[in-house]
């Protein structure tokens, strides 16, 4: 079986959140051995906004997390497709591609007998409905949602053929507890601040309780404006700038908790969605806190796995708790560990994406217009 993938970027993980699943995916591909090919774009953002920033070592020190994978940087204008896809049996592509790529690939998916699935990861389908729309999936055998939500958009909207969700989740072959580090730190944050989709949400459930009950931590990120620096600077918090994702368990590892604090048009639009974060720490075996959100898909036992917190008092609460009560820190973390790796594996997700290519018959391509 050949999988042929179009992502963003497969190397950079610079804001770029979606770059774990894509590498557990393809991890978990190849340990079967399925023949996995990656395209990124040569000018992707975050391979731009990385080289200029860190330089070329982040680049030589992800070849060495990762030696089976490789990606393909290509120019859209020179993209020889018949090339790219000779001999592929299922082609997945991203939203956050072009929509002239996107054309491209269903228009010689109509002449081709490979399946082709549009993979959506992003909430623009709720914040910019218009330009998910424009999208030409006519070609397309269907959509992988990274929700219920945003899967019932494009049944409802008549986006795509047909539509399944498919979660993202947790690459355990890198994410996982680290024996042998002394958890010496409180709490760490590991996100990006972003465009003020959470601004308030970050000073209420982050900021203010690390300040107010003397937290000492670690915040890694990108994106952070001279005004949340300056709020940062009043905690015990230090900044520590863009952090590899695969380097995340080890430093998990050194803090006592974490917190999720999703973006506001998860939390207001798209229930059921948590975003990789949740994913991540539960398989790292680290206590997490969760500011709120709907787990309308059962997902999670919020309560068991992980904690919530309705508003900053219930997160200093909270935060109070693991930190007087290491038995209840200890027993909170096994068993979010247990549920990740029960159900919200990147095996798990391969098994569901190779379910769903059996499923789709190997008939002549198809057009869901007249």
């Amino acid at each position: 079986m050949r999988v042929v993938m179009f992502y963003h970027s497969l190397v950079s993980d610079w804001n770029h959140g979606n770059a774990h699943f894509l590498r557990g995916v393809a991890s978990e591909l190849l340990a079967r051995g399925v023949e996995v090919a990656v395209y990124e774009p040569h000018d992707a953002w975050s391979m731009a906004s990385l080289l200029a920033e860190q330089g070329s070592g982040p680049i030589e020190a992800f070849h060495r997390a990762y030696p089976s994978l490789r990606s393909e940087r290509y120019d859209p204008a020179t993209l020889d497709l018949d090339a790219a896809l000779d001999g592929a049996d299922l082609v997945l592509v991203h939203e956050w591609n072009s929509h002239s790529l996107v054309a491209r690939i269903g228009l010689h998916r109509r002449d081709h007998d490979y399946r082709l699935l549009f993979h959506d990861t992003h909430h623009r389908a709720v914040s910019d409905e218009d330009a998910m729309a424009a999208y030409d999936l006519r070609y397309y055998d269907g959509v992988l949602a990274f929700g219920d939500v945003i899967r019932h958009m494009y049944e409802a909207r008549g986006w795509a053929a047909q539509a399944w969700t498919w979660h993202e989740a947790a690459d355990t072959r890198v994410f996982h507890p680290i024996d042998g580090i002394e958890r010496a730190h409180d709490l760490v944050w590991i996100g990006n601040w972003g465009d003020d989709e959470r601004t308030a949400e970050l000073h209420e459930f982050l900021v203010d309780p690390a300040r107010d009950l003397a937290l000492e931590g670690t915040v890694h990120g990108v994106r952070y404006p001279a005004d949340a620096l300056a709020a940062l600077g009043e905690t015990g918090l230090r900044f520590a700038g863009w952090l590899p994702n695969f380097a995340v368990p080890r430093v998990f590892a050194a803090h006592r908790f974490t917190v999720h604090v999703p973006r506001g048009p998860y939390v207001r639009s798209l229930p059921g969605i948590p975003t990789i974060r949740p994913f991540e720490a539960l398989a790292c075996g680290i206590p997490l806190i969760s500011a709120p959100w709907d787990d309308v898909e059962g997902l999670f036992r919020p309560g068991i796995d992980f904690l919530v917190a309705a508003n900053g008092a219930g997160m200093r609460r909270h935060m109070r708790d693991l930190l007087h009560d290491p038995g209840m820190a200890a027993e909170l973390a096994v068993r979010g560990r247990e549920r990740l790796l029960s159900r919200h594996t990147c095996s798990h997700r391969v098994d569901e994406l190779l379910r769903i290519h059996a499923s789709l018959a190997p008939a002549a391509p198809r057009s869901i217009h007249a």
